[in-house]
């Protein structure tokens, strides 16, 4: 598998030129945009690793299908259903709204920017605080990494420079999705998009995924597989931004982006992958990190298609 992943990668290096560094959030602009790495765990827990793998980056949208899980392990299925929807809404994560109607549930899913500050509301705990402290205690159980923070200075960056999301919140609140105070909603956020991981991180949060809420070579069940199968099915046909139905014909797997640069994917039965590489195209999602997985998914025949 290494000589696979070495192979794959230098072939989809020279991708890393085609893409763009994300620079509404200044902090994001500093990356190296030649920056390239991928890790993969199988089901049964063997590792395997080329590149920049072990360079640390904030999770951004990635975090997501954590929120989202969290938030179905608090509520269940029917409740989080009843607040937003599953449907991809064919624009931007950051939209303004997706229709020219009244917003509701049905216009929003929990991989763009509405949703995913909706999901906040979902977690349980006194406070936004606890929350969060919630949120970090199982991201790195997922990713089998007690070392997990924040990374401070992007979390200032996020909060500095998050206009449109404080925009998305207010509309939110008139709509009556927000009930809490809006600022506290958007810090629990901005953090979450702050967390910091590397491409193992976050192949080992899809393998989670991938092997129906059970810790890759472990018999440990972290979650109910009722709510892998729903995540992976939101991951499949909203994950990739307004890009999901491309990826599903390129790479066909549950997948996210994040505009760190990352993309995590979920093979079910069989791995959990993690490419890192922070040059992105237009639509948020990591030109040579796509190229990486797609040409991977070909060679090892992943697609579920």
């Amino acid at each position: 598998m290494e000589q696979l992943l070495e192979e794959l990668l230098a072939a989809s290096r020279p991708y890393t030129k085609e893409g763009r560094l994300a620079d509404y959030i200044p902090e994001l602009s500093k990356a190296d945009p030649n920056a390239l790495g991928i890790y993969v765990v199988s089901s049964d827990g063997k590792h395997s690793w080329a590149g920049s793998y072990n360079q640390p980056f904030t999770i951004q949208s990635i975090v997501k299908p954590i929120l989202l899980l969290l938030a179905l392990m608090d509520n269940g299925i029917d409740a989080v259903r009843a607040r937003v929807g599953v449907e991809a809404t064919g624009k931007p994560f950051d939209a303004i709204n997706t229709s020219e109607q009244a917003l509701d549930s049905e216009h929003l899913n929990p991989m763009v920017n509405m949703g995913a500050i909706v999901m906040c509301t979902l977690i349980r705990g006194e406070t936004y605080q606890e929350r969060f402290a919630r949120l970090l205690d199982l991201t790195r159980k997922l990713a089998d990494n007690p070392d997990i923070t924040v990374d401070e200075a992007v979390y200032r960056s996020e909060k500095s420079h998050g206009s449109k999301n404080r925009a998305l919140a207010y509309l939110l609140k008139t709509y009556g999705f927000l009930q809490d105070d809006v600022e506290e909603v958007l810090d629990c956020y901005f953090r979450a998009c702050s967390i910091r991981v590397d491409c193992r991180d976050l192949a080992h949060i899809a393998a989670v995924l991938a092997n129906r809420g059970r810790a890759p070579g472990s018999d440990e069940r972290i979650f109910p597989a009722r709510f892998a199968q729903y995540v992976n099915a939101i991951l499949l046909t909203c994950g990739m931004y307004d890009g999901s139905g491309e990826f599903a014909i390129r790479v066909g797997l549950p997948a996210k982006s994040g505009v760190g640069g990352g993309i995590m994917a979920a093979v079910p039965t069989r791995m959990g992958i993690g490419i890192f590489s922070p040059a992105l195209d237009r639509k948020g999602n990591s030109v040579a990190g796509i190229h990486l997985l797609e040409q991977l998914s070909q060679r090892l025949f992943l697609s579920i298609f």
